[in-house]
């Protein structure tokens, strides 16, 4: 991350005065924004509506909110149900550019990005990635015609694809920052969008009470509340070494109570967090979001252990040395989402 992305951001979520002076380019933005939408809700755009249910999950704001656990624990729990779940995404970090990309485990970030090979690692779902997400569904059905149910990994505003139910994540602390939209802040949608989609999940921290005041039609102003909201917890599993394999107890006991924290995630600090709370002393060596790593960001650490995600995991086979190990983070999505989405595949 850059300084001045680091310090944009910042600006954002503290409410900085001169980001006023961008408004013009806000207003400019939310136009052709809600231009685009209408033209696809009149039809003077095409939508491609799938054979099968579509549940997106994404976001209204910059950055990661943890839609990647959230994808994970959803394909797991209807799998438990006895669903098959494919998965389309993005493949944000892809530098092939030969779309639309069935996942598997000769891929490459290169070929698909890093989330959507921890997703299929994760979950071992047919996962395909295109920038086009119909063509990508297309693809996806194409190669396995059994498919109960597609999961979209991001995707809120590809309103070329019809879906069936809308998952918005938002960040417990930080919320909608400042409420305006790009450039002026880190809506990517007015927050009145909130108050469409079908389940809002308030990324982290349990303690934080679910509250966000989103503006309506005709200037009226919507609670959504825990009617429309719920909170998904978040926290560390166990660790596998990415030299062979062998999985560990995450804890200083297991590794040693000083460790390098290396995280190339969109709030690394968040997973720093976690570690320190299990008692761990951190050397923190965070990174940009989709960060490619190289054998040179790993030279200058000691001989003490390495801990990052698995996110940043999938980049670094090869790279670390022996002494690097994935975490995995497990997000623990309401029963009562699942139970709403077994009820929309019944029905």
């Amino acid at each position: 991350m850059t300084g001045a992305h680091s310090a944009l951001i910042d600006a954002w979520y503290r409410g900085a005065w001169w980001l006023w002076l961008l408004r013009p380019l806000e207003w400019l933005f939310r136009s052709v924004a809600a231009m685009r939408r209408l033209a696809y809700r009149t039809g003077m755009l095409a939508v491609y509506r799938a054979p099968v249910p579509v549940v997106v999950v994404g976001n209204i704001t910059v950055g990661g909110t943890g839609k990647t656990p959230v994808i994970i624990a959803l394909c797991d729990a209807l799998q438990v149900q006895g669903f098959r779940v494919g998965v389309v995404s993005r493949g944000y970090g892809a530098r092939s550019g030969v779309f639309p990309h069935r996942v598997s485990e000769h891929s490459s970030p290169a070929d698909c990005g890093d989330e959507a090979l921890l997703l299929l690692r994760r979950t071992g779902c047919t996962c395909v990635v295109d920038p086009d997400r119909s063509s990508a569904i297309q693809a996806l059905l194409a190669h396995d015609k059994r498919i109960d149910v597609i999961l979209s990994d991001d995707g809120l505003q590809h309103y070329g694809m019809a879906r069936d139910f809308e998952i918005a994540l938002l960040d417990a602390r930080r919320r909608t920052g400042n409420g305006f939209c790009l450039p002026a802040g880190p809506l990517r949608e007015p927050v009145a969008r909130l108050n469409s989609v079908d389940q809002v999940l308030l990324r982290g921290d349990s303690q934080v009470e679910f509250k966000e005041q989103a503006e309506g039609e005709g200037g009226r102003e919507r609670i959504v509340d825990g009617r429309h909201g719920a909170t998904v917890r978040y926290a560390l599993g166990d660790c596998w070494a990415l030299a062979d394999g062998a999985v560990l107890s995450l804890s200083p006991s297991a590794l040693g109570q000083h460790v390098y924290a290396v995280a190339g995630i969109g709030q690394p600090e968040q997973f720093f967090t976690q570690l320190q709370a299990l008692g761990f002393v951190l050397e923190k060596r965070p990174f940009a979001d989709h960060h490619l790593f190289e054998a040179a960001d790993f030279q200058a650490m000691g001989d003490l252990p390495i801990l990052m995600t698995e996110k940043d995991a999938v980049k670094c086979a090869g790279l670390a040395g022996d002494r690097a190990y994935a975490v995995r983070l497990q997000a623990q999505v309401p029963d009562a989402l699942v139970s709403r989405l077994v009820r929309l595949l019944k029905h």
